[in-house]
């Protein structure tokens, strides 16, 4: 007889009725031979010219070393800001295609953008986990709706289910590095150490990274791993250990105007820019630097200072790395790449911010009240950003930034080491165009792992990247490219045979009225010399090619509506937001702040409690910087709002008796975003308060239940553990009464989606 098992038709041996009468057979197990590993590191709004071998004086050695006995890419390309640029190189696939527009916390109710990876678009970690490579991830993942990221999921977007066997990092767009909200796998955990110990996320996902290879190479040597490490830096907030804040201390005195000059000299004597470059002209809200006020002077450069910390610390983190995998004979056969997702940030606006969620409050700066606090900057107690002056310093010699489809947005630092492969092209330069959608064209190339034509039975999307392997050997090569358009938030562009047509859009303004440039990037490097008048009969065959591309790729619709509409999705029956009444059932999981019930307009929390007579927390959401909390401090319960370290604390004045209480927090808004507080302790008022702005966006820091993630005031530190019970906590929001309130709390929400690009 010859019988076919069920579960392996295709067994290769024989089955007959007695096993002395049979044939055993083993699968050839998928162990990739003679594959090289594979390690992309991702950095986050760093700019073109911000590692030192690109220009700057900032201190870059070990990315610089990897230059140096490496390639640099001055042509290489991105979307202009994270989860589509992510999207790009995680699939090779261009972002509209694969429903990333935007940021993952969109999702505008058309094909363009879900916040989601469709199956037909199989991620290089897919590929090469079904190649038999071992598949890591640490750092920012962001490629998933946020409000799927909570621990009742659902989990199919999460990078254990996008094919990496482990993964240890933050699922949004950025985190506070001294508190991170930390996935490990498919679970919340709290941070392993606080500020107080010298804890710093960027650290820990480095010594993530290497135990996964240390356990990989002590077990199974030689199977080949793919890791992706995405630092939250240089995203805002700009978190540095002190010695390293300490020194960057008056590096930058000389001002944005000067310091841009220095790094376009050193770009110039480096070979990073073509000879004959302009330096951009400053954009418009830039200011001259001799024009500035000495507080404005001195907050900016403060800003910069964190940034150039967090920077150089990033990339001690990156050489600690480096070091393990020479340590361990791993480094010579490893292609490791060093990107940034878009160009420095503009979200730190004109003057720089403190705390960035004043920015998407829509609040000014206080410059002036900035620079008591100066030596709060780096530390656990900001979340600051840079100004325009530095960031478009940080995009040298180029125009505009990050969310822009000019040369400040999209064009970024590429640095490939492999040096089995590159013997004798280390330090070298490569000039031709390349984009975001290259790198998992160029990964799988290197692992001999093609793209299926199925991945666990979907039909995948052609891939739109082409490789770089011929461009690592030979110096004249160029990737299968003739053309590229770009697409992000409206503004849009167009790149052919060393042609860019480029716009940038207006808010509340047609896209038929949008200026469109036209520029020889081969002679003009830095879209200095518009030629959209000289030339008008090319501008216009750009600008058609243009919405050839869009159609082609899923571009379209354009999108110019307000954020509120493209966040509508957010409400969806199912999602965690869907509701005017939370009821929570602690203890549970870190609540992220996508998920939390809005704060943006009156509510009213009701905590059902056991008391045991211990101090902690009750219920915390936010940072030092701004946000909320209810704790029993000194045996008397406090409600503590923070409005960026302005204080609206109720405390009761008789101290909690030991057994059963019901404790009421009410918000009351007014019409001018101020509102009245009250706090009741079984059903007797025990305080009342006024908060004179009630935050849109209260923090990007979400909620715990008996403990705090951050400390909110500094009446206690973190994690301020409540060990009495909690029984259950409600949070309810009052029906609003007009659709100018509602119009508000949408757009409130918004916003806060929007500070984790």
């Amino acid at each position: 007889m010859t019988y076919r098992h069920p579960a392996e038709p295709d067994f290769g041996g024989t089955i007959e009725r007695h096993v002395e009468d049979s044939q055993p057979w083993w699968p050839e197990p998928a162990l990739p031979k003679g594959k090289p590993n594979v390690v992309l590191i991702c950095l986050d709004d760093t700019g073109f010219s911000h590692f030192g071998s690109y220009g700057s004086t900032i201190e870059t050695p070990n990315v610089d070393r990897l230059a140096a006995n490496g390639l640099r890419y001055s042509s290489f390309h991105t979307t202009a800001l994270c989860s589509p640029t992510r999207a790009c190189i995680m699939t090779g696939r261009n972002h509209h295609a694969v429903r990333m527009r935007a940021i993952s916390n969109m999702d505008t109710g058309f094909p363009h953008m879900r916040g989601a990876l469709p199956r037909s678009a199989a991620t290089v970690a897919e590929v090469l986990r079904e190649s038999g490579y071992a598949t890591f991830a640490t750092g920012k993942w962001h490629l998933a709706p946020m409000i799927e990221c909570t621990a009742a999921g659902p989990f199919h977007n999460w990078p254990l289910q996008r094919g990496f066997n482990r993964y240890y990092g933050f699922m949004q767009g950025e985190t506070d590095h001294f508190s991170p909200e930390i996935t490990c796998d498919n679970h919340m955990i709290d941070p392993p150490g606080t500020p107080q110990d010298g804890y710093h996320f960027s650290e820990d996902m480095v010594d993530q990274s290497m135990a996964m290879i240390r356990d990989l190479h002590s077990l199974v040597p030689e199977r080949p791993f793919f890791m992706y490490m995405a630092f939250g830096a240089t995203h805002s907030p700009h978190h540095a250990p002190e010695a390293w804040l300490e020194k960057y201390r008056g590096r930058f005195d000389a001002g944005w105007d000067e310091v841009r000059e220095e790094w376009f000299a050193r770009q110039n004597e480096l070979g990073v820019i073509p000879k004959g470059t302009n330096l951009a002209p400053r954009n418009p809200g830039v200011r001259p630097w001799n024009e500035l006020s000495e507080n404005e002077r001195g907050f900016s450069n403060r800003l910069q200072e964190a940034f150039a910390a967090m920077l150089d610390h990033t990339d001690h983190q990156i050489g600690r790395f480096v070091a393990f995998l020479e340590e361990i004979g791993k480094l010579d056969d490893t292609l490791l790449i060093v990107m940034s997702d878009n160009g420095a940030s503009q979200e730190g606006g004109a003057s720089g911010v403190f705390d960035e969620m004043r920015y998407f409050n829509g609040l000014k700066e206080d410059v002036d009240e900035a620079v008591k606090h100066l030596d709060l900057i780096g530390g656990p107690k900001s979340h600051s950003n840079i100004p325009w002056g530095w960031a478009q310093a940080g995009n040298t010699p180029l125009k505009w930034y990050k969310q822009n489809t000019h040369g400040g947005g999209v064009r970024d630092p590429l640095v490939i080491h492999w040096p089995k492969k590159l013997k004798g092209q280390e330090g070298q330069f490569r000039r031709p165009f390349c984009y975001a959608t290259d790198i998992a064209a160029t990964i799988l190339d290197a692992a001999g792992a093609g793209m299926p034509e199925e991945v666990a039975g979907v039909e995948q999307m052609p891939m739109h990247g082409s490789s770089l392997m011929p461009t690592l050997t030979d110096p004249k090569a160029s990737p299968a490219r003739s053309v590229q358009y770009f697409e992000m938030l409206g503004h849009r562009g167009i790149w052919k045979d060393g042609w860019k047509a480029v716009t940038r859009h207006g808010r509340n303004t047609s896209f038929d009225d949008d200026r469109w440039e036209l520029y020889h990037l081969e002679e003009d490097f830095s879209e200095s010399n518009d030629l959209a008048e000289s030339d008008p009969k090319k501008l216009e065959e750009m600008k058609e090619l243009w919405w050839q591309e869009a159609e082609k790729h899923g571009v379209l619709p354009l999108d110019g509506r307000g954020a509120a509409q493209l966040f509508r999705a957010s409400r969806q029956p199912g999602t965690p937001t869907a509701r005017r009444y939370f009821e929570y059932l602690p203890p549970i999981s870190h609540v992220v702040s996508d998920a939390c019930p809005s704060a943006a307009r009156s509510f009213i929390i009701t905590a059902e409690i056991e008391h045991d007579g211990r101090d902690g927390a009750i219920i915390a959401r936010g940072t030092p910087n701004s946000g909320m909390a209810l704790y029993v401090l000194k045996g008397k319960v406090v409600f503590d709002y923070n409005c960026f370290r302005d204080h609206a604390r109720i405390e009761a004045k008789s101290k909690l008796s030991k057994g059963a209480h019901t404790l009421t927090v009410e918000v009351m808004r007014h019409a001018d975003q101020s509102a009245d507080v009250t706090l009741t302790v079984d059903g007797k008022e025990a305080g009342s308060s006024y908060i004179p702005m009630l935050l849109r966006i209260l923090s990007s820091t979400g909620m715990d239940f008996g403990c705090s993630h951050a400390p909110v005031t500094d009446d206690y530190q973190a994690p301020f553990v409540y060990s009495g019970l909690i029984r259950r906590v409600v949070f309810q929001l009052p029906e609003l009464k007009t659709d100018k309130d509602r119009k508000a709390e949408v757009e409130s929400e918004a916003r806060a989606a929007m500070t984790r690009q």
